[in-house]
């Protein structure tokens, strides 16, 4: 049985509600298309119906199960950026079926696994993914609907699909029979660069809240709809498929505001992104990290365009940098930047706003129902404490990882009656009450018996003018049981020296921690949406020693 009280109010019933008072704004804006509230609600009640009409939906409650079962059908959305992959997202919660995240770099073995691992009962996906799908597709028993986005490359129909509008046409308008329930689930499955992917369960009512940055003191469908009085137009740069994309998507939803989405989604364009913030009037843009900044920056040096209505840019999922930062103030001075940190298993924790030429990277103010837990996991560390410990969260919290009890009961552990989420992250929490940040568990080297953590020094070599991106990794040593090391891509046109490198990089870490050797490339592998792609980069390292 749940250990879980019964959630409140999903985004399916605040989506709508929020529609009824405005249906005539516009609700997406991709290419040519200006979907509004209204074309959205009947668009997803579409879809909706079309699911139930194939006998997907909610087969057994929530109450009857465990933090890491599910009783629904899941919905795989293996899709670019556009109105169908979040008309897919809120279709799925009307249809009571569960949508979850593909990776669309995914080669046929990783792709097997992921559809495999989720059981997936249905895929939406774009022509141009067909193939690899249709090559799998004898070992997916249960992938029996398949809806087909059409797309560029002009790909065929696959056999057993149906076409995408083909399927919303067919179907009722009516408010699905089945009710939307906040209790039903939402999956978002981790990006996989240091391990096997694995699918997080949100009931999506506490998504609403801790993903989408939804109110938290809103109980009723009413106060929902008064918060989303806000004129906001965002543009979430990342793939949809990245938690931080979506996430800022339905955010843009709950404040009652319009989602515009790039013109070229399967790539970032800088021109294309700082001209539909100019041509929409857009006054919000996620990026996530540096991966995003450096392109856009370069962008901005030689743009001309009218940015005045941009007011934030968020950095979710990866850390930006100091130094860019300071650089997006020298183009954009009265824009806010945040750095945003959260994970697929805490949803949103922390936050910090960059302060013009003191903007510091790693280090945020403490936020309620943020912790710091001891390294054994047994009690909560106070202000000041001066051993690294596990940043935790408490609260509304996912219910675990689909089927396995035992990653869900490490991730999510019980301390002294409270049950906290230990996403992975090292942090200590200063006197100050600053949560300082220092890196992911499993990307930690071990190195001489001290741990070094990936992402700071990364941060440290890309202090370096000369540096556009940096990863850092580890590889066996003779010497120091693992070695670090740096795999950096250098700016077009610039050539510099080891030896300038570690002058910089020690500037900012101790000497311990500087990278062993540096390994350069062209360009440095990361995920769609600017993850740091970790076995990739061992891989180089491992190969630059022979």
């Amino acid at each position: 049985m749940s250990q879980f009280p019964p959630a409140i109010i999903g985004i399916a019933e605040i989506h709508e509600a929020i529609a009824a008072t405005r249906p005539d704004d516009e609700c997406i804006i991709f290419r040519d298309k200006r979907l509004t509230w209204s074309d959205v609600t009947t668009r997803t009640r579409q879809l909706a119906n079309y699911f139930g009409s194939q006998g997907l939906g909610c087969k057994t409650v929530r109450e009857k199960l465990n933090g890491w079962e599910s009783g629904q059908d899941h919905v795989a959305i293996y899709l670019h950026n556009g109105n169908e992959y979040l008309e897919t997202m809120l279709g799925a919660f009307k249809a009571r079926v569960a949508p979850f995240n593909v990776n669309y770099r995914y080669v046929a073995e990783e792709l097997q696994y992921l559809l495999q691992d989720s059981n997936a009962a249905a895929c939406v996906i774009h022509s141009r993914f067909a193939p690899l799908l249709a090559e799998i597709r004898a070992e997916l028993p249960n992938l029996r609907v398949i809806l087909q986005v059409p797309d560029a490359s002009d790909n065929p129909l696959m056999d057993g699909a149906v076409w995408y509008e083909e399927a919303l046409s067919r179907s009722s308008t009516d408010k699905p029979s089945g009710g939307y329930h906040g209790d039903d689930l939402y999956i978002l499955y981790t990006g996989g660069t240091t391990g096997m992917p694995k699918g997080v369960l949100w009931r999506n009512a506490d998504a609403v809240v801790e993903c989408f940055g939804g109110s938290k003191t809103s109980r009723t469908v009413e106060e929902f709809v008064t918060e989303a009085a806000g004129n906001f137009r965002a543009l979430p740069s990342p793939p949809f498929m990245h938690g931080a994309g979506h996430w800022i998507a339905m955010r843009t939803w709950l404040a009652g505001g319009t989602i515009i989405v790039q013109s070229q989604p399967d790539r970032l364009d800088a021109d294309d992104i700082w001209g539909l913030i100019e041509k929409e009037k857009a006054n919000f843009l996620l990026i996530v990290g540096d991966a995003f900044a450096r392109p856009l920056l370069d962008g901005l040096a030689t743009s001309t365009r009218d940015l005045s209505s941009l007011l934030s840019i968020l950095s979710g999922g990866a850390p930006l940098s100091a130094h860019l930062k300071v650089e997006f103030h020298q183009y954009l001075p009265s824009v806010m930047l945040v750095d945003g940190l959260g994970s697929s298993e805490a949803g949103g924790q922390l936050s910090q706003v960059a302060s013009g030429d003191s903007s510091t990277t790693g280090s945020f103010p403490m936020a309620p129902q943020n912790h710091i837990l001891s390294e054994d996991l047994t009690s909560e560390l106070q202000a000041g404490h001066e051993g690294l410990g596990w940043l935790a969260k408490s609260g509304r919290l996912a219910l675990g990882y689909l089927n396995d009890e035992v990653k869900t009961k490490k991730t999510y552990p019980i301390v002294d009656g409270v049950r906290y989420v230990v996403p992975g992250d090292r942090a200590r929490l200063t006197a100050e009450m600053m949560i300082e940040v220092h890196g992911r568990d499993s990307v930690t080297i071990n190195s001489g018996g001290e741990k070094i953590f990936a992402e700071e020094v990364e941060a440290a070599v890309k202090a370096h003018p000369d540096v556009y991106d940096c990863v850092v990794t580890g590889r066996p040593s003779e010497r120091w049981g693992n070695e670090v090391v740096a795999v950096v891509r250098l700016k077009a046109g610039a050539s510099t020296t080891e030896a300038s490198l570690l002058e910089v990089a020690q500037k900012y870490i101790a000497r311990f921690k500087l990278p062993k050797q540096f390994v350069f490339v062209e360009t440095v592998v990361r995920s769609p949406a600017g993850k740091a792609d970790y076995r990739w980069a061992k891989q180089i390292a491992i190969d630059a020693a022979n």
